[in-house]
């Protein structure tokens, strides 16, 4: 069947009218603040912790907008005789986000999870030369970072877990089999005695 002329028009029309005639919401930004959904993309938070100065993110950032500085630093032996060992110090960890295009390729590529998306998107500066972030400010948006969505109660165990769990059955198992084997044996030379 042939469409009548004009009833696109008149769908149209339909349209503008019906919203015309809605009260408009505004959210008042600064005195409500909006919902942002629980994973969104705001700003780089740093875990230093877990930080062991790869350089991964920096090599792969493509706007190169990460700044990082190390030292190294030599450990004792941990026991007489060991050889010392040596490990990277994290002296600066910077991020401009002037540069940034919150691509989440650095966060992808940390082979540690040190870096994390926090859902704070207020760091607005007056001066673009006040966009480069420091690790303690990157830290204090660290504890903004949401908690993981738990884990699907019908999901497979994580492949990781379940060898974990097998290998301490194994241990526990192998355990209570010795302990009965020196029980059975003590008790069989209490009842020769």
């Amino acid at each position: 069947m042939a469409p009548i002329p004009g009833s696109g028009l008149a769908k149209g029309l339909a349209v503008t009218l019906r919203t015309m005639t809605r009260k408009s919401v505004t959210a008042r930004y600064p005195d409500t603040q909006p919902e942002l959904p629980p994973r969104s993309r705001g700003v780089i938070g740093l875990f230093e912790e877990n930080c062991t100065v790869c350089m991964l993110c920096a090599r792969e950032c493509p706007d190169w907008c990460i700044y990082i500085d190390s030292h190294k630093e030599t450990l004792p032996a941990a026991a007489p005789g060991g050889r010392e060992r040596s490990r990277n110090v994290l002296d600066r960890f910077a991020i401009d986000f002037s540069l940034c295009m919150y691509c989440g390729i650095c966060i992808e590529v940390c082979p540690f999870d040190a870096l994390f998306w926090s859902p704070e998107f207020e760091y607005a500066e007056t001066d673009i030369l006040e966009l480069t972030h420091e690790r303690d400010k990157l830290r204090e948006w660290m504890w903004t970072v949401p908690a993981p969505p738990a884990l699907d109660p019908a999901a497979e165990e994580p492949k990781e877990i379940a060898a974990a769990r097998k290998t301490a059955d194994k241990l526990a198992a192998a355990e209570a089999a010795a302990r009965a084997a020196t029980t059975s044996a003590s008790q069989e030379r209490e009842d020769g005695e």
